[in-house]
């Protein structure tokens, strides 16, 4: 891009050769002109910013999917997997897409709970049932 600049090329020239936007290209040679050879450096490809996918709202819409049990939304399971939430999660419109499981394990971790006690919120459609766990559990 640089070289094909300083001979005179235009940046629309430059990014149909490149396969580019020509706004990559600008953005290029303002970044060489303001930084100098530091501009040819690799650099991260992570965001600068992460969107947060779960705000408090969703964070705590996700805690009260995860107190149901997942027969409730019409899956074959009865045990929360951190794969089955994201894609529940995504169905009922709690997030905008579908997001992977360690972002729910993130979530989880940001209400301070851990996935093992995600796992032991299941209950059971018997009406005796909480009578029956607080005697066997005591």
């Amino acid at each position: 891009m640089l070289l094909a600049s300083a001979d005179g090329q235009t940046t629309t020239a430059i990014a149909t050769q490149l396969r580019c936007n020509d706004q990559t290209v600008r953005n290029a040679i303002h970044t060489f002109n303001a930084g100098g050879l530091a501009a040819l450096q690799p650099k991260s490809s992570r965001p600068h910013t992460l969107s947060a996918v779960f705000d408090d709202h969703r964070r705590d819409q996700l805690r009260a999917l995860l107190h149901q049990s997942p027969r409730t939304f019409g899956k074959t399971s009865s045990v929360w997997t951190l794969a089955l939430a994201a894609e529940v999660s995504y169905a009922e419109g709690i997030t905008p897409h579908q997001v992977s499981d360690e972002t729910i394990r993130t979530a989880l971790t940001q209400l301070t709970i851990s996935w093992k006690r995600a796992k032991h919120w299941i209950t059971s459609p018997d009406p005796d049932y909480l009578r029956k766990k607080n005697g066997a559990t005591g």
